[in-house]
């Protein structure tokens, strides 16, 4: 897709977020000019690699966000790398970053700076606090902060990490989306556009339902797992007959009636306790338990075809070795030869336009 072959942009950020705009924009046929710390041999995620990677100055977790850009090493603080910058950025059309607070007026290269020799730019900045620009904010500070870790885990467990960084992952979606919206804008008027947001209200916009859950009924949203707080049999997990293990997302009545006809137990969703989503909620327990006797006669793959002939929403829950062996995951495969070494990532695109 080269919707953006003519779009320049300068990235003038590091990690997971900024970085995932850049390539988001590379994906759809733009010119991404990667600008990394010459003092710190580059963005700091080169050296964050899991105990069994050999790469040199290169991690599979820089890779996911890197394809498709040209890498510039300059030192700010070095006068001729400096105006190389400002040369740069006098040309682009887009600009992202996500300095450190204070560091973008240091180094002179605010919205308004750059703002004075290309009025035309679109300066999009990501941050990590709203309430305290001045914090250092990484993902898991800000799952801490806005409620994420404190209702994900088991009840028994303590507050848990999500096993990914979603706070960065939302905050470049919205940092794309405002990109974007600046892009119509420059379109119509042919001004460019200060764009902001920052992972605290990435995170905070994102809290959907369990958000309402609380400013509607003044309900805290407590740790139980996998399963939905409003409907049931709904993120219930249960192990089959072969020792695998299924997912439940049953989230009505008739899809319930259907999958208890499939268990062979038809006489379970016209029983009072679990005959409306309200009682399965009130009654989950004792409905876990003879679902799950149920699900240990039957073989998961055969259970899982059953059910989607019916179009009752269930699923296997698997491994990453098992997800990218589906056609769709590899489809959506970007690799690079980076110094001579192969790399793969995922597509940050998941559309068409046609």
């Amino acid at each position: 897709m080269s919707v953006f072959k003519d779009l320049k942009v300068v990235e003038l950020a590091s990690v997971l977020a900024g970085p995932a705009v850049g390539m988001f924009l590379a994906e759809l046929g733009a010119k991404v000019i990667k600008v990394e710390n010459k003092k710190t041999n580059g963005d700091v995620t080169r050296n964050w690699k899991s105990s069994e990677e050999k790469t040199e100055n290169l991690s599979a977790y820089f890779s996911s966000v890197n394809w498709g850009k040209e890498h510039l090493f300059l030192d700010y603080t070095n006068e001729k790398d400096f105006f190389q910058l400002l040369s740069l950025c006098k040309e682009a059309d887009v600009i992202i970053c996500n300095f450190k607070y204070g560091d973008a007026q240091k180094f002179n290269l605010t919205y308004l700076d750059l703002q004075k020799t290309n009025n035309k730019v679109i300066y999009a900045q990501l941050n990590g606090f709203k309430s305290q620009p001045e914090r250092v904010a990484f993902d898991v500070v800000l799952q801490a902060e806005c409620g994420y870790m404190h209702m994900n885990g088991q009840p028994d467990t303590p507050p848990t990490k999500m096993p990914l960084a979603l706070m960065d992952i939302l905050a470049a979606h919205q940092l794309k989306e405002g990109i974007l919206v600046a892009l119509l804008k420059k379109e119509k008027t042919g001004k460019g556009s200060l764009v902001e947001t920052s992972l605290e209200e990435a995170a905070l916009s994102s809290l959907a339902n369990q958000g309402t859950n609380w400013l509607m009924n003044k309900e805290i949203p407590q740790r139980i797992g996998s399963m939905h707080p409003n409907i049931a049999p709904y993120g219930d997990i249960f192990t089959t007959k072969d020792n695998k293990l299924l997912v439940t997302a049953i989230g009505s009545t008739k899809q319930f009636a259907s999958f208890c006809n499939i268990l062979g137990r038809r006489e379970i969703a016209i029983d009072t306790k679990f005959s409306s989503n309200q009682n399965r909620l009130k009654n989950r327990i004792a409905l876990q338990e003879i679902l799950g006797t149920l699900i240990r006669e039957r073989n998961r793959d055969e259970l899982i075809a059953q059910c989607i002939e019916k179009s009752i929403p269930i699923g296997g829950i698997k491994n990453m070795k098992e997800v990218f062996s589906s056609k769709t995951a590899q489809n959506m495969l970007l690799e690079e030869i980076v110094n001579g070494e192969k790399t793969t990532r995922i597509k940050s695109i998941a559309f068409k336009i046609s």
